[in-house]
């Protein structure tokens, strides 16, 4: 989201801040996630790797939401929704959580798929337009790495 003014972006801020924009995100995770849940913690710089973020003691408050969407045999589609937007937020809870999304070897991931990047997409953002007051909503297909990965794999069979 870009704003065209000041006070477009200003009550955009607030929005965020407020918790009334809605941020979902797509992932392929390492691991088999078996239910629902949420991850509340601290985020700031990792000690030991300053191009990192980490799950801290001291740091800044971080809340996400995370649904399974398909589970498969090594892998699961997770959607997760922010409530904070810290710098690699999800990347940061899923790796410790112990479900890396896939392709991040930042963040631990083995890329057993040989992917070009990380399985992470901006699924939906929803906000309402400062302005006319219209609640906006908008939707992104996945990318074509991340269908072509996800037809890699085979869903577990007890899976959802």
């Amino acid at each position: 989201v870009v704003a065209k003014n000041d006070k477009a972006h200003v009550n955009l801020s607030e929005q965020i801040a407020s918790k009334e924009c809605r941020r979902i995100y797509w992932a392929l995770v390492d691991g088999v996630v078996k239910t629902d849940g949420e991850i509340s913690t601290y985020i700031g710089r990792d000690p030991k790797n300053r191009l990192k973020m980490a799950v801290v003691d001291k740091g800044k408050t971080a809340h996400t939401l995370y649904r399974v969407i398909d589970v498969f045999d090594k892998y699961t589609l997770v959607e997760f929704e922010l409530k904070t937007g810290r710098t690699h937020q999800i990347r940061v809870h899923s790796s410790y959580k112990g479900h890396p999304i896939a392709g991040d070897s930042i963040y631990g991931a083995t890329d057993k798929l040989c992917l070009s990047g990380q399985c992470l997409h901006a699924k939906t953002i929803s906000f309402v337009h400062p302005f006319t007051k219209e609640l906006m909503k908008f939707e992104s297909e996945l990318p074509e790495y991340f269908t072509n990965a996800l037809s890699k794999l085979t869903r577990e069979t007890n899976g959802k």
